[in-house]
């Protein structure tokens, strides 16, 4: 069983993290479709200024606003390497990262499980997306102000750069998220850090908000069975 802090290390190593992340391995089961995400805990909000309180209810927007999601991503990670691939979200909390050659590497959502999937190795590990912070991005109804606990707010004329973190003290990390306002706004780089203050950045680009993805893009291959079958 993995420790929430191990999960961290894991997932933002292997990704990403749109935020820190929390939970155990899972069995899989089915993918809920009405998957809206259970955000418990409280604390108080810094005070902001009007300003800051209108760039957050921008980001509200936005991420309400984001249906369906495809591009592409270069990651960072701690040590400065990259990896580059595509990345395809729809809501309510489904994703999927595939790794451009040489990995086989794949992280996917099908609205109730993620897995961090390696295709080489036909091996994965799989967490209940709810025990997850991408609730709060990814839910339907975002509220940042009532489910996150945000940190800092910084605006200018083309640019909202808002640092986050999960409200329960049983998550370690936060992240970054920057904004690109023109020509409209739109998620541009996000930079998760962990426990230990390492830091993962994750950047996009191509990206495309109009087609429907079809949901198959988000049905996970059972790597466990597959290779069992081997």
């Amino acid at each position: 069983m993995k420790a929430k802090s191990a999960v961290w290390a894991a997932v933002s190593a292997g990704l990403v993290a749109l935020l820190a992340f929390a939970g155990t391995p899972a069995s899989a089961q089915t993918a809920d479709p009405n998957w809206a995400g259970t955000v418990t805990g409280a604390q108080e909000q810094p005070q902001f200024a009007p300003e800051q309180l209108a760039a957050i209810e921008e980001v509200n927007r936005y991420f309400n606003e984001l249906k369906n999601l495809k591009g592409s991503f270069v990651q960072t990670d701690p040590d400065k390497k990259q990896s580059r691939g595509k990345l395809f979200v729809k809501k309510p909390g489904r994703f999927r990262f595939d790794y451009g050659a040489p990995s086989l590497k794949v992280i996917i959502s099908d609205g109730r499980w993620l897995a961090i999937q390696d295709h080489d190795l036909n091996t994965e590990d799989v967490y209940e997306l709810d025990n997850t912070p991408f609730r709060l991005l990814l839910r339907d109804g975002v509220d940042l102000m009532r489910d996150a606990r945000i940190l800092d707010v910084h605006t200018a004329e083309d640019l909202i750069i808002l640092t986050l973190q999960d409200k329960s003290p049983d998550v370690p990390g936060q992240i970054t998220l920057f904004l690109s306002k023109t020509p409209q706004l739109e998620l541009r780089e996000w930079v998760t850090e962990d426990a230990q203050g390492l830091q993962t950045r994750v950047q996009l680009s191509n990206l495309d908000t109009t087609e429907d993805l079809n949901p198959a893009l988000f049905k996970r291959e059972n790597l466990t069975l597959k290779r069992m079958q081997q």
